[in-house]
């Protein structure tokens, strides 16, 4: 069914990832979803939330949010196909695969339409199945998403991320995360302890045989743009939130998507790609207003969160 199982994946970098989960108010449960067996972090009550990561990240990236968000909701947090602990199908993995799994995972998680958001890569996945069964969500939040438009990362990004995938290694990370962070050295000193098992498990899934399957992943369903037209026929209700100094997929998306179709804007400053990670208390203001439907992208104040 994949090229390792899950108990592989643990042995060759569960402690790292034991320690990123640990005091997190989840559970993890092991579903078999569109014929991928997923990792799934669930916790809290209330109105049901899933949320979709990035490329090469696991569930336990929500880690700054996830605390504050079981208060209100149901938090459903699973690692994407080929991703974290989530298993490599045998499937091609393209967007039929991701629409059908995700599919598959709010029907066994979820009593009621979710909220559904999702960053950079499941940004692209939730968008592409909210096309298709928008009907299903109860509203979607998209993060410095993908699929909006043409893939155009500024020169250094692309380069360092370049060079983390040929050699996956302290210097190689270092240098990617400094694009992907406002304030890199801040960062670290923020997560303190956290910070050296989040470098090791990203090395980690970097290294291992899955990296190829996620860079299927994102080639196929993450990087094309999703047709206009298509994203124009999405029904649930849809915001956008995203860092302004995002070098991967620049505001100016964010702000032409606005504009088309009516999606409400929230940028928050001081931030990269990754306002989860790297400004969470801005990011969580800016999803309470997504998720209450209180924020509008007719008014130039709700373009900005700090």
């Amino acid at each position: 069914m994949s090229t390792r199982t899950l108990e592989e994946h643990e042995a060759a970098g569960g402690e790292d990832r034991r320690r990123l989960l640990a005091g997190l108010p989840v559970v993890e449960r092991r579903l078999e979803l569109g014929g991928v067996e997923t990792a799934v972090q669930e916790g809290g009550e209330g109105p049901p939330i899933v949320l979709l990561h990035g490329p090469g990240e696991f569930a336990a990236k929500w880690m700054q949010v996830i605390p504050e968000l079981v208060e209100s909701h149901r938090v459903i947090a699973p690692d994407l196909p080929a991703h974290g602990a989530s298993a490599v199908p045998d499937a091609r993995l393209d967007a039929a695969l991701a629409e059908g799994w995700l599919e598959e995972l709010i029907a066994r998680t979820c009593t009621e339409p979710p909220a559904l958001v999702g960053h950079v890569l499941g940004g692209a996945i939730a968008a592409r199945f909210a096309v298709a069964r928008g009907a299903a969500l109860d509203r979607l939040v998209l993060v410095d998403t993908l699929g909006l438009a043409r893939f155009r990362p500024r020169v250094g990004f692309g380069l360092s991320l370049l060079a983390l995938q040929v050699r996956p290694g302290e210097r190689t990370y270092e240098r990617f995360m400094r694009h992907c962070s406002v304030d890199f050295d801040g960062l670290r000193e923020d997560m303190g302890e956290r910070w050296a098992p989040y470098m090791a498990y990203g090395l980690e899934l970097a290294r291992s045989p899955s990296a190829k399957a996620t860079r299927e992943l994102m080639r196929r369903v993450g990087l094309p743009p999703i047709p206009a037209d298509d994203l124009a026929r999405i029904g649930a209700p849809t915001s956008l939130i995203w860092g302004r100094h995002d070098e991967a997929n620049s505001p100016r998306v964010a702000e032409a998507a606005s504009e088309r179709y009516g999606w409400p804007l929230q940028v928050i400053e001081d931030c990269a790609d990754d306002p989860a990670r790297d400004r969470p208390q801005a990011f969580l203001r800016a999803l309470h207003l997504a998720l209450d439907g209180t924020v509008s992208s007719k008014r130039k104040g709700d373009r900005d969160a700090t």
